[in-house]
């Protein structure tokens, strides 16, 4: 789950295991809960909630599709994980993190993005070295967890570090804490919350002020697609080129 996917910034979506617990307001209205408990019996969010696992079929997936970008002479980006967080802290998770990374630096002919709402976890859970095919994310969806997440998120060395202000819930200035790469959309789905123009515009000329890649994904709403993705009469779809890293932090075996 899942090749081609739907997402606007992304080739394919991978998930380790789906799951996972709420942890700030950009959580309220979580479409991967929504969409899990169409399918699964008990729900997957919680503390104390079980995680669901996939077998080896499962993850040879990434793996055809390496091989396919390599024949066509292309890179691809893979997001993972759309239903879990990838460093989120159990025990039960530790095996499969580390068969993850695994897989990454196997599939060296895609670019991995690994998005996170805790980048407070990063570095205790990472490999030593990093692969460097895995671009590092987190969630900010407002002046305060842009605040507390990001200067987090770029202590750590990555090819790509970026940010998804998705949903954007409020104004946000950069305040020296300069990503590789800025994702930006309003919340979609049942209840989706409004988004200002005002923030997407001043994010957007914090972006071309500071050069970093700007990729507009949407305005969000019950029904997105009407109101489409456009802002100032086009569209913003800027992909960052990816740096060679290959050091290693000083605290950052795999658990």
């Amino acid at each position: 789950m899942a090749q081609n996917s739907n997402i606007e910034w992304t080739h394919d979506t991978f998930n380790p295991w789906w799951g996972c617990v709420k942890v700030s307001p950009a959580c309220d209205h979580c479409y991967a809960e929504r969409f899990s408990n169409r399918w699964v019996k008990p729900t997957l969010w919680g503390s104390n909630a079980p995680r669901r696992f996939f077998g080896d079929k499962h993850w040879q997936q990434p793996v055809r599709w390496n091989k396919a970008a390599l024949k066509a002479g292309e890179r691809r980006r893979v997001f993972c994980a759309s239903m879990a967080d990838v460093f989120e802290d159990r025990s039960d998770l530790v095996s499969y993190r580390a068969r993850l990374f695994e897989i990454i630096a196997e599939t060296s002919q895609l670019d991995w993005l690994l998005l996170t709402k805790r980048p407070e976890n990063i570095t205790r859970m990472l490999p030593c070295p990093l692969p460097r095919n895995a671009w590092l994310g987190t969630t900010a969806e407002n002046q305060v967890a842009w605040d507390i997440r990001l200067p987090l998120l770029l202590a750590v060395p990555a090819a790509v570090r970026f940010v998804s202000a998705e949903p954007l819930l409020g104004p946000i200035t950069m305040n020296g804490n300069i990503p590789d790469w800025l994702i930006v959309g309003g919340e979609c789905g049942p209840g989706a919350r409004p988004i200002e123009s005002a923030w997407v515009e001043s994010l957007c000329e914090q972006c071309s002020r500071d050069k970093v890649p700007f990729f507009f994904k949407q305005w969000g709403g019950v029904h997105k697609k009407k109101k489409g993705r456009e802002l100032g009469g086009r569209t913003w779809d800027a992909i960052p080129v990816a740096t060679s890293i290959n050091r290693c932090l000083p605290s950052s075996p795999l658990e």
